[in-house]
């Protein structure tokens, strides 16, 4: 069997632009229409890509996501998970294993994945475990890409607290 390493993983680079987007989202099992142009009007945005709903690792992260959202808008940040799950799927999703606490995004046709260079690297269709922190200036600021669902939320959390702190009226 073939290892490819993970390493090699594309990720949009930190100072590059973030490109825009909106999507069909879901927050307490209520659909909505997510943009991120509006969200970085409030503050930064955490932005994590992740395989599939339901699954272990993304069960995991959506759990210390939502753990960590009252931290998160201390600082003036709005957490969002996109996947290349439907929105039926994601609306369970969003009540169980999201908490009601933060939205998920449905991206089926994996556009935005594209985008952030976020396609997982078994399948194109599916999106990668990766995080950025967008800033309002549409700017990635941070990004953290492991398969591993542990570091995210303490990387993302670490990267906003540096923002907020060199930004202090910008939360």
């Amino acid at each position: 069997m073939l290892a490819l390493p993970l390493a090699g993983q594309a990720a949009l680079a930190v100072g590059s632009p973030a490109p825009g987007f909106d999507v069909q989202a879901t927050l307490g099992g209520k659909v909505f229409g997510f943009s991120l142009d509006q969200a970085l009007r409030k503050g930064p945005v955490v932005l994590y890509f992740y395989p599939a709903a339901f699954t272990k690792g993304c069960t995991i992260e959506a759990h210390d996501f939502a753990d960590a959202v009252d931290e998160y808008k201390r600082y003036g940040a709005t957490v969002m998970g996109v996947s290349a799950d439907n929105l039926d799927k994601l609306r369970k999703f969003s009540v169980s294993e999201c908490r009601s606490k933060f939205p998920v995004g449905a991206d089926p046709q994996a556009k935005v994945i594209a985008a952030y260079d976020a396609k997982a690297a078994f399948d194109a269709s599916r999106a990668s475990r990766i995080s950025y922190v967008i800033t309002p200036d549409h700017k990635v600021y941070y990004e953290y890409s492991s398969p591993n669902p542990d570091g995210h939320v303490a990387n993302t959390m670490a990267a906003v607290k540096k923002w907020a702190q060199a930004h202090p009226a910008g939360h």
